[in-house]
């Protein structure tokens, strides 16, 4: 067997998780004791048998989990009704006896949903996601009563995608909420929610949501096809599916964004592109995605367009100097420092006497403790982490210039290029430029600029063979013949009545996304 195959072959059986295709039988007993065997040592399951009927001699049973169920509603709308109503029934005896099943689903549980099953996987199921699993006797079908209800974190602002203008709203871990928040901005019957589950024995749910008429049919069938091929005991997080799902692992590159923010998520999908909602993670993937994509931020359309395409070029800027800053500052001062002024050469030169390292060796303990310094701020609670990384900044970088261990130049150089990094509005895209600035630093150590030039085309090269689910990843940039409006919403943004057409990520019979807007329109009455 190969080193790639022992690293990344799958040989072995997959993951064994619950998997008990019995039929639920007509023996109340028998059915409760197979939950029960299933759930041995939980401890946190709640058992309640109880008889209902005119003599009390029709056997029921109760199963949920305690803390995930709503006991209120149990004891109000479910147990109340089947001790009493049924109780208070058609006077024969023989009639209730024989239609007591009809009875109980029909006129007493004041439940809007309810649902039955015919297994014990399915009912298992139910049950450990917070449902409540009635069994009747001489009924070959469990009932299921929806009565979740656990403590969840409030609707709260991103914290990764703070804006000045802007909903303050953002997503939490409780599925049902994130799905009612994109609802909410789209309220059109187009819209739809399909649920999957994925995760032998985490079960997680995960929404596929789109709007019909405009999604990308290609994306969607080829994101259901990878759902349905994972097959891994948990998912406990939506980076566990973005890394299985996404068309080249190895790229340093994110194929699929991700978002905590509603209106974000909600923009894509009039986009055409498709967003998965994740249970347990305040973190949906939208799909396809493109290079352009990432680095736009929801606040971009709220701002005037001349606003916009500022930030957007300073952005741009940003890019070039977290990737290339260091490696510039490597590449002049080691092999080309005829290239820039001889004034600057020379004071260059002067900072950087008495300093026993070569350039190289003086980006890495900087970019390295600039690393450690934005992880471990990361890391500490929120006051304490910003007060970190800012003193620890000022005081090592002082120190290190006065040891005479690095150039002030280069500290310099690395903070810009720490600040730019800041600038980036994905996360992901940003740390795949960190990572890509050590390659750039070597390079420029060892070949100079023609390194850096040389790691920057195979950079290049790169980022255009990458596709984000058949959508190519430097659209529009890359086939802007095909659909030239694209380029309307890239580095320059357009004012907003001029984006009439949507993206080429979107259907193609359904593209214009408002009417001809033109300034005249508003101003008849004034030339009348």
């Amino acid at each position: 067997m190969s080193l790639w195959d022992k690293l990344f072959g799958n040989k072995e059986e997959p993951p064994i998780g619950y998997n008990d295709t019995t039929k639920i039988s007509k023996s109340l007993d028998q059915n409760l004791e197979a939950i029960k065997a299933d759930l041995t040592d939980c401890d946190d399951i709640i058992y309640r048998e109880a008889y209902v009927g005119k003599k009390g001699d029709y056997k029921i049973a109760l199963a949920y989990i305690d803390g995930m169920a709503d006991r209120d509603l149990l004891n109000r709308d479910v147990l109340s009704n089947l001790m009493v109503r049924v109780r208070m029934a058609d006077p024969e005896p023989k009639a209730i006896k024989s239609k007591i099943q009809d009875f109980i689903l029909d006129n007493s549980l004041a439940i809007t949903d309810m649902s039955e099953v015919e297994t014990h996987e399915e009912a298992m199921n139910f049950l450990l996601s917070g449902e409540t699993v009635l069994l009747l006797e001489e009924y070959d079908k469990a009932i299921i009563i929806a009565t979740r209800a656990w403590e969840a974190r409030g609707i709260s602002e991103p914290v990764t995608e703070a804006v000045i203008r802007g909903p303050r709203d953002g997503f939490v871990e409780t599925f049902r909420f994130n799905t009612v928040l994109i609802r909410r901005r789209i309220r059109d019957p187009k819209l739809k929610l399909k649920i999957k589950q994925v995760g032998r024995r985490s079960k997680t749910d995960i929404a596929v949501m789109y709007i019909e008429d405009l999604v990308n049919r290609r994306a969607l069938e080829k994101i259901e096809e990878r759902l349905n091929a994972v097959d891994i005991d948990a998912v406990l997080d939506s980076g566990y599916i973005e890394q299985l799902t996404e068309d080249n692992w190895l790229s340093p590159f994110p194929q699929i964004q991700n978002t905590e923010r509603p209106d974000t998520a909600s923009a894509a999908l009039y986009d055409g592109r498709i967003v998965l909602v994740v249970d347990n993670t305040p973190f949906v993937l939208i799909l396809p995605t493109t290079f352009n994509a990432l680095l736009q931020s929801a606040e971009d359309y709220y701002e005037r367009w001349s606003i916009a395409t500022a930030v957007r070029l300073l952005r741009y800027l940003a890019v070039f100097i977290c990737l290339l800053a260091p490696s510039l500052y490597v590449a002049i001062t080691s092999f080309h420092p005829h290239m820039i002024p001889t004034e600057l050469a020379l004071f260059i030169a002067a900072s950087r006497q008495g300093i026993p390292f070569p350039a190289i060796v003086e980006a890495l303990i900087m970019e390295a403790t600039i690393e450690i310094l934005r992880e471990a701020g990361v890391r500490l609670p929120g006051p304490i982490g910003a007060t970190i990384g800012i003193v620890g900044g000022l005081v090592i970088g002082q120190a290190a210039v006065e040891a005479g261990i690095v150039s002030p130049l280069m500290v310099i150089t690395v903070a810009i290029t720490a600040i730019s990094s800041f600038a980036i509005p994905n996360y992901n895209l940003a740390i795949g430029f960190r990572l890509l600035r050590f390659g750039f630093i070597f390079m420029a150590a060892f070949l100079g600029l023609y390194g850096v030039a040389l790691l920057m085309l195979l950079v290049m090269v790169h980022l255009c063979s990458l596709k984000s689910f058949g959508i190519p990843y430097m659209s529009p940039y890359t086939n802007y013949i095909d659909n030239p409006n694209d380029l309307k919403d890239t580095f320059v943004l357009f004012p907003l009545p001029g984006l009439r057409r949507r993206s080429l990520i979107s259907f193609r019979k359904n593209k214009v996304r408002q009417k001809d807007l033109r300034p005249e329109d508003f101003n008849k009455e004034d030339q009348s």
